[in-house]
């Protein structure tokens, strides 16, 4: 019958169940391809609705019953995870022939294709996902709306195996990223962000770059500077008391009479460093940590190091002229060519120290052999 087409899909399954009498539950065209949108009809369509059977082409009398049910019609229907495209096999077949998609449906049923009640071939993957792929397949070109992840779109091509879509995706998906900025924080943006933080909150600049920034005279107290780049920082007079710069990059920085009192520098690299006039001691009994860090050729002259742990710690042609280091833990540590003339070194512990061309004239306190030094 000629009936008019308006409204809704579902308007005209209603209309097309008063005009033969049947519950109309699915329209099909005359190749047998599903119609799940009302604006793919157009005039002049013969049309087909069916109770929910399988597509039967009446012209088609004699021919096997898999083929009447429309499987290997050019156009065919797609029920991906729930959702319905209706396109054509050489749409999915020809642009990239060595798909997955490509080989599912080149042959009538080379991989066993399942189908729903209403004919549709079931694919249990991502519809939203699914949609950019197959517009690509029809056209070549890769439109994603608003809101799509890129990332999944990425997964569903791998899965599919559509290749020149992948490089696309790749493509778009480094555009999208914002570049990486590791251009080093000046003085001006920390300050800012030291003003930002509650007194009593933990500030972490765990890792950050502030190669080369003035960050003087500035109070860093408990800061956690874990592994950051501080290289050739300007950190006199700073305030460090309790910060931690374990493994932190200091070489060529400067740190001229910083107050580091209880300062965590484990492993740190502070090789040619400036530490003239520092004070490293703690009042109430907190002591400074330094074991491990490569001090070579840094200036510690006047420094205040009472009881501070420079165990196995590198100071090979450092300079600790005057450094008051009584009671520090110096084992196993590389003095070789320090210059230590002037050092109050009563009670420290030299226990396994390589002191080669070590200059001691002047100290406070003499060597005894009882601190094994070698």
């Amino acid at each position: 019958q000629v009936v008019a087409v308006y409204g809704t899909l579902s308007d005209l399954l209603s209309v097309a169940s008063n005009k033969l009498g049947i519950k109309a539950t699915s329209v099909y065209n005359g190749k047998g391809g599903l119609i799940d949108d009302i604006a793919l009809i157009r005039d002049d369509d013969v049309l087909f609705v069916c109770e929910g059977e399988p597509f039967i082409d009446p012209q088609a009398d004699g021919r096997p019953h898999e083929e009447l049910t429309g499987s290997h019609t050019d156009w065919l229907t797609l029920n991906v995870g729930g959702r319905y495209f209706t396109t054509t096999r050489s749409t999915l077949v020809n642009k990239e022939p060595d798909s997955m998609l490509a080989h599912m449906f080149k042959d009538k049923d080379a991989w066993g294709n399942k189908q729903d009640h209403r004919g549709a071939f079931l694919i249990d993957r991502s519809p939203e996902y699914f949609e950019p792929i197959l517009n690509y397949l029809r056209h070549g070109q890769l439109i994603v709306n608003d809101g799509i992840n890129l990332l999944g779109v990425l997964e569903e091509a791998r899965f599919f195996g559509i290749d020149s879509l992948i490089e696309h995706l790749e493509t778009a998906i480094k555009n999208s990223q914002p570049a990486e900025d590791h251009s080093p924080i000046s003085r001006k943006e920390f300050v800012r962000l030291l003003l930002a933080t509650p007194t009593k909150s933990e500030l972490r600049c765990q890792g950050l770059n502030f190669s080369g920034a003035d960050l003087s005279r500035l109070d860093l107290r408990y800061i956690n500077f874990k592994m950051a780049n501080l290289s050739r920082c300007n950190l006199a007079h700073a305030n460090l008391c309790c910060a931690n710069l374990e493994r932190a990059d200091l070489s060529g920085a400067v740190l001229d009479c910083a107050n580091l009192q209880g300062v965590k520098m484990l492993c740190s690299n502070a090789e040619g460093a400036s530490l003239k006039g520092c004070n490293f001691e703690d009042p109430s009994g907190l002591k400074a940590n330094l074991e491990g860090a490569n001090l070579k050729g840094v200036d510690m002259e006047g420094s205040q190091m009472t009881g501070i742990n420079l165990r196995v710690a590198t100071l090979k042609n450092a300079k600790l002229k005057n450094c008051n280091l009584r009671g520090a833990t110096l084992a196993g540590t590389d003095l070789e060519n320090c210059d230590l003339s002037g050092c109050d070194l009563q009670e420290a512990n030299l226990r396994g120290s390589n002191v080669k061309g070590a200059i001691f004239e002047e100290m406070l306190t003499p060597l005894h052999m009882s601190q094994s030094v070698r």
